[in-house]
């Protein structure tokens, strides 16, 4: 019976829908997370009669067809690009993008990465990285001496060095913006790379126009709302449900046929 292979796929797809949702709750406390979406399309149709063609020879057409789905496949996890709430977590070297772009990141063979998650802090040599290491682009190097550090909005870095009056400028940071954000490839580690989707980067300096600005001492919450995952939650389960009642009414049915020939 077709409906045991329908319903399976309404299981499968609902199976892919509970693991993105609990991803988004897994992800819930991780700095600058996007929550994503798993979206569906219904699978091809079978025709057993056309809409639209001539009823055995007469002049009259057939105004709607036998067309029966064959279920559903699941079309994309989309990435929500939406704004997190900025955190104040007092750390001089947490930063926060507040609007469109991200943080360019050295990646370990020096490909260029990107990420949201502006929990940098300085190494052995002074140079802001990230928790796992990986340099900020472009480099930025605190003097170890170096005492009230400040970064401005527009990404400019300034220090005061002891023996000096005014503050000195250590570097100007600059944020990516990509044509379709939703098209980067997640590698973990709150980093992503380019990809043909996602379109060549845009690299401008935070606060210009378009571009986000930069917030110091604060970082990018996860926008997954926990209400919202619930509902999603328990929508997922009940649909998981009905599709395995589907099944189980299928396999009824067909044991009664089996039955009356026997």
């Amino acid at each position: 019976m077709r409906a045991l292979a329908i319903a399976a796929t309404g299981m499968s797809a609902q199976q892919t829908n509970l693991e993105v949702i609990s991803n988004n709750i897994a992800n819930i406390n991780t700095t600058g997370f996007k929550k994503s979406r798993a979206e569906f399309t219904d699978l091809l149709y079978q025709a057993e009669r056309l809409q639209g063609t001539s009823n055995r020879g007469r002049d009259a057409t057939i105004p709607q067809g036998t067309q029966i789905g064959l279920g559903v496949r699941t079309a994309a996890i989309r990435p929500l690009e939406i704004q997190g709430a900025l955190t104040q977590t007092g750390n001089t070297f947490d930063l926060a993008l507040n609007g469109l772009g991200w943080f360019q990141i050295s990646g370990a063979n020096g490909e260029t990465l990107y990420t949201r998650a502006g929990s940098f802090s300085t190494n052995a040599n002074g140079q802001l990285a990230t928790a796992d290491g990986y340099l900020l682009n472009p480099t930025i190097t605190i003097p170890n001496n170096a005492v009230n550090v400040t970064i401005s909005q527009s990404g400019v870095v300034s220090a005061t060095i002891p023996g000096q009056t005014n503050a000195q400028q250590l570097g100007q940071l600059t944020i990516s913006m990509f044509a379709n954000d939703p098209g980067l490839q997640p590698l973990g580690g709150n980093l992503f790379s380019q990809t043909a989707a996602s379109g060549t980067p845009v690299n401008g300096v935070p606060g210009d126009p378009g571009f986000a600005t930069i917030s110091q001492g604060y970082l990018e919450s996860s926008n997954v709302d926990p209400t919202t995952e619930l509902v999603n939650l328990i929508a997922a389960q009940r649909a998981f449900e009905l599709n395995s009642k589907v099944i189980q009414a299928a396999d009824d049915m067909a044991g009664t046929v089996s039955k009356g020939i026997r």
